[in-house]
């Protein structure tokens, strides 16, 4: 990466949904400059940290058809077979699921994997496990979002409560039609995001491996 690209992601502008925490630790920065210096400094370290955590850069998915893309920014921790989970109404059939574990350094906008129309969105109340461990998937507070495409097969993507994470966002709806890279939400603070691949398709990604959310290639679908 250049540093001009570097410098983009660092200062891109942040999402809506962290407005209100940039907007309190702005305030507790002011406040500071009147009752005392270290207040001061406390709320313009926290002012930065949510300027940077809640960063939103634009992002350009491959224009070849037929890709799935990541979700999110991260680390691939798990790549596997395993079952949707139930509330999705994918039926038991195991397929590819591709985790990425998300640390409070990355990017925290979720993207579409891959072009299609929402057909269902559940939300899983659970525990809040540490998102990089693999029982994560089944056990903490989870929304799952299925996605039909445009061939009829289904894709599911998963955003997954973390350790430290308390708040999942989903921006759309049932019914909704979405182009592959669009966003659809967010998790604060340190998550993970799964991705199960229509059965039959592979992945290509291995464990380890660095996502960009909206731009890394994860599986083809043809």
């Amino acid at each position: 990466m250049s540093l001009l690209q570097s410098l983009r992601l660092v200062l891109a502008p942040p999402h809506r949904a962290g407005q209100p925490f940039i907007a309190g630790a702005a305030a507790v920065a002011v406040v500071g400059l009147f009752t005392g210096y270290g207040v001061f400094w406390i709320g313009l370290a926290a002012t930065l940290f949510c300027l940077y955590f809640f960063r939103d850069p634009e992002r350009v998915a491959p224009p070849r058809p037929g890709l799935v893309v990541s979700a999110a920014d991260g680390r691939v921790v798990s790549v596997q077979m395993a079952t949707p989970p139930a509330e999705l109404g994918l039926g038991l059939a195991p397929r590819w699921r591709v985790a990425t574990f998300l640390s409070v350094l990355n990017v925290h906008v979720n993207r579409v994997p891959a072009g299609g129309t929402i057909t269902r969105i559940a939300y899983h109340a659970g525990t809040f496990l540490n998102a990089s461990v693999d029982k994560a998937s089944e056990d903490n507070e989870r929304n799952a979002l299925a996605i039909r495409l445009a061939d009829g097969r289904d894709l599911a993507v998963v955003q997954i409560a973390g350790l430290i994470a308390r708040r999942i966002l989903c921006d759309v709806r049932q019914g909704d039609s979405l182009r592959t890279g669009d966003r659809f939400g967010i998790i604060r603070f340190g998550s993970r995001t799964d991705i199960y691949l229509p059965v039959g398709v592979a992945p290509l990604v291995v464990v380890g491996q660095t996502m960009v959310g909206g731009e890394t290639v994860v599986a083809t679908l043809g």
